[in-house]
């Protein structure tokens, strides 16, 4: 029996995904890779690899992304680790994003998620076994300024993970959500890290956008550590739902909750108070 896993990763052609990809192949398993530039993931990893399927898909496309699925069974037989790694931010504030800016952010950040989910269910639930990998961020927790449509976009994947959890559990299949923090991926580059057009100086996107870019190879976090840990939580049997990568997005998190949680007790007399006398 072919003991090798088959992972399918998409914005796997720089950063994290990147990482992942080549540290999977180096393992001797299956990976299909995907991007929107098919040019970058072979110039990046090679086009003579038989373990190695490149394809250029546009994940906000369900017709493309179902089309890639079925492309994929077709090569390796079978799918084991869905790991769902695109992204991008965008920074400005809600009053600054255009309804187009908003609206991209959702669709790359969880309509691309949403439209692999559902194409690899199928196939997942009919082999009952299998294991969801979602990307998300400490920003799918903790609301930013000038980060709304990023934060939004990543809250519903915490969201929609506790939902799969739930609904794969029957099948075998297991169901991850990560949040990493800040680690030294392309990340805070240009593509990947994008900024308004329209400007309102009173929200100071311009020195948000400065700081933003210095923090780019300075972050504290090691991806290879990252990609490590992703790698090691698809080889076990009880992985866990909710996955807190990072010291800083460990303390940023509890902190949150903290808080969340003495605001909650300080107005429970209200929040008790709405049932029929």
């Amino acid at each position: 029996m072919d003991s090798t896993n088959v992972w399918f990763i998409t914005g796997a052609s720089k950063g994290l995904g990147l990482a992942l990809t080549k540290l999977i192949l180096s393992k001797g398993h299956k990976v299909v890779a995907t991007s929107r530039s098919l040019e970058s993931l072979n110039k990046s990893i090679g086009e003579n690899n038989e373990n190695f399927l490149p394809l250029q898909v546009d994940i906000t496309s369900d017709p493309e992304v179902k089309d890639a699925v079925n492309r994929s069974i077709e090569k390796f037989g079978k799918l084991d680790v869905i790991v769902n790694n695109a992204g991008y931010s965008l920074v400005g504030s809600m009053e600054e994003v255009t309804d187009e800016e908003f609206r991209q952010t959702i669709d790359v950040n969880l309509f691309g998620t949403v439209n692999v989910i559902r194409a690899v269910m199928p196939y997942l639930r009919k082999q009952q076994s299998g294991h969801i990998i979602n990307i998300s961020s400490n920003a799918g927790y903790v609301g930013f300024p000038n980060a709304a449509s990023y934060n939004a976009a990543k809250f519903a994947v915490i969201g929609l993970s506790e939902a799969l959890f739930l609904e794969a559990q029957p099948f075998n299949v297991k169901v991850t959500v990560v949040a990493p923090g800040q680690f030294r991926t392309s990340f805070m580059n240009e593509g990947s890290l994008t900024f308004t057009k329209n400007k309102i100086p009173v929200y100071k996107v311009a020195e948000a956008e400065a700081m933003w870019r210095s923090f780019s190879g300075q972050q504290i976090g090691d991806p290879q550590k990252l990609v490590n840990i992703l790698n090691d939580i698809a080889q076990i049997a009880n992985p866990p739902l909710h996955l807190l990568l990072g010291p800083d997005t460990y303390e940023l998190i509890t902190n949150h909750r903290a808080q969340e949680k003495q605001e909650i007790k300080t107005w429970k007399h209200l929040t008790l108070s709405t049932n029929f006398d």
